[in-house]
C-alpha cells in the first residue's frame, strides 16, 4: 500500500498569508542563495488554524544545513513571534537535499508525505513512492530513541511551567506518533489528525487504551506533574521498543 500526501492544497487563511509571506522573505534575505526550498505542514496550510491557539511548522531544504545559523534563524523566530501574536510557536527543521533523497523512509517521508513546498522546487516529487512495509516502519523510526531521550532530558530538567507544558505537549504528541507508526498497515494512511490517530491505536494496537488516553490527556492539557507524567511515558516507550523490536525480528527470520 502507498502512502498519500497528508495535504494535498494549500489552504492558509488569511489571518496567517501575511506571516507566512515575511517568514518566507526574511528566511530568502538573511541566507541568500543558501536555500533550495521551503515547507510547511500542520493546521496552517490545511486551512485549520486556530488563531492565537496553533503553532507555525515550516522546514527548510538546502544543499548544506551548516549554511543555516541556528542562532539567527532563532532571532528571526523571536522577531515574528512578536510582529505576529497570531501564532503561538515556531518551529523550523532544516535538512539537505541529500537527506531528502538518500533517506526516502525518513527525510524523504518527511517531505514527501507530511509537508507542502510553499517556495522553491518540491524536492518530494523525487522521492520514489513510499510503501507501508515493516522496513519503512522500522526506517521511520531510526531516530525515534534519540529523540525520546532528548526531550525526556530536557523535561526532566525543565525548571520553568512554561517549558514543562511545551515540553510534555510534545513529548505526549511524539509517543503517539510513534505508536501510530506501529499500526500503519492497519489503518493504510497516514493520519495528521492526533484524535484520529489516537482512536487508531486504540483500535489495532494490543498496549494497554488507560496509557494512550494519557498521552492524549497531556497533550490536550499538560498541566501534570512531570514525574508522574515521565513514570507513564517511559511504560509507553518501552512498549513501542519491544513492538519495534518484534518487527525488526520478524523481519530477519523471514528475510
Amino acid at each position: 500500500m502507498i502512502l498519500e500526501k497528508v495535504i494535498n492544497r494549500i489552504v492558509i487563511q488569511s489571518e496567517y498569508k501575511d506571516f507566512v509571506d515575511k517568514y518566507t522573505n526574511t528566511i530568502l534575505t538573511e541566507f541568500q542563495g543558501k536555500i533550495h526550498s521551503i515547507y510547511m505542514c500542520g493546521s496552517i496550510p490545511k486551512g485549520t488554524a486556530k488563531p492565537f491557539k496553533s503553532d507555525a511548522d515550516f522546514t527548510i531544504v538546502c544543499v548544506n544545513p551548516n549554511d543555516i545559523d541556528y542562532k539567527r534563524l532563532s532571532n528571526i523566530k523571536d522577531r515574528l513571534l512578536e510582529e505576529y501574536p497570531v501564532v503561538t510557536k515556531i518551529d523550523t527543521i532544516i535538512c539537505s537535499i541529500d537527506d531528502v533523497l538518500s533517506k526516502p523512509n525518513e527525510w524523504g517521508f518527511w517531505v514527501k508525505i507530511i509537508c507542502v513546498c510553499i517556495y522553491g522546487h518540491d524536492v518530494g516529487e523525487k522521492v520514489p513512492p513510499i510503501i507501508i512495509s515493516p522496513e519503512f516502519i522500522l526506517d521511520l523510526n531510526t531516530e525515534t530513541k534519540e529523540e525520546v531521550d532528548r526531550i525526556h532530558s530536557l523535561l526532566s530538567n525543565a525548571s520553568d511551567n512554561t517549558m514543562k507544558t511545551r515540553y510534555i505537549k510534545g513529548y505526549s504528541k511524539r509517543l503517539i506518533r510513534a505508536l501510530y507508526s506501529l499500526v500503519l498497515e492497519d489503518a493504510g494512511v497516514w493520519q495528521d489528525d492526533i484524535i484520529k490517530m489516537k482512536n487508531d491505536i486504540l483500535n489495532y494496537c494490543e498496549i494497554d487504551s488507560t496509557l494512550v488516553d494519557y498521552l492524549y490527556a497531556c497533550y490536550l492539557d499538560s498541566n501534570v506533574l512531570v514525574e508522574e507524567f515521565l513514570g507513564i511515558a517511559d511504560q509507553v516507550y518501552s512498549y513501542f521498543e519491544n513492538a519495534l523490536n518484534a518487527i525488526a525480528a520478524s523481519r530477519i527470520s523471514f528475510g
